[in-house]
């Protein structure tokens, strides 16, 4: 599975890539949302883990303009836990919601069932249009 973590906390990256990465699982990281966004066309990556709070294209703006060139799930992971703040992101087309600190756990509980989801969903689609 390969995982792009775009935040602009490099501390929190590192984290993340150090609990995620193994032999099954290729992590890279981006540090602003531009950065981002170039690296989705050029790793094409099975799952994006996104922070909101990031300056100059904050994590939403992001969010809008990665469903503009594919659907690969979003999850997003945040430190805001406000209702209305988790039905924006979901909104501008996050696929899931996870709130800031998370255990290793729990966050690769959700990687694997974004994944198993999206998998579901595009054998669906070609079984559909074959």
């Amino acid at each position: 599975m390969r995982v792009l973590v775009i935040d602009d906390d490099p501390a929190m990256t590192e984290l993340l890539k150090i609990q995620l990465q193994s032999d099954l699982v290729t992590v890279e990281t981006a540090y602003s949302g531009e950065e981002g966004i170039n690296m989705v066309r050029k790793t094409n990556p099975d799952i994006i883990i996104l922070d909101l709070l990031m300056p100059e294209m904050d994590g939403w703006q992001t969010c809008k303009k990665i469903r503009e060139i594919c659907q690969t799930p979003i999850l997003i992971l945040s430190a805001l836990d406000n209702p209305a703040i988790v039905a924006t992101a979901l909104d501008a087309g996050a696929d899931d919601y996870l709130i800031k600190p998370v255990s290793a756990s729990i966050l690769n509980a959700y990687l694997v069932n974004l994944t198993r989801r999206s998998r579901a969903k595009t054998e669906k689609f070609h079984t559909i249009t074959i």
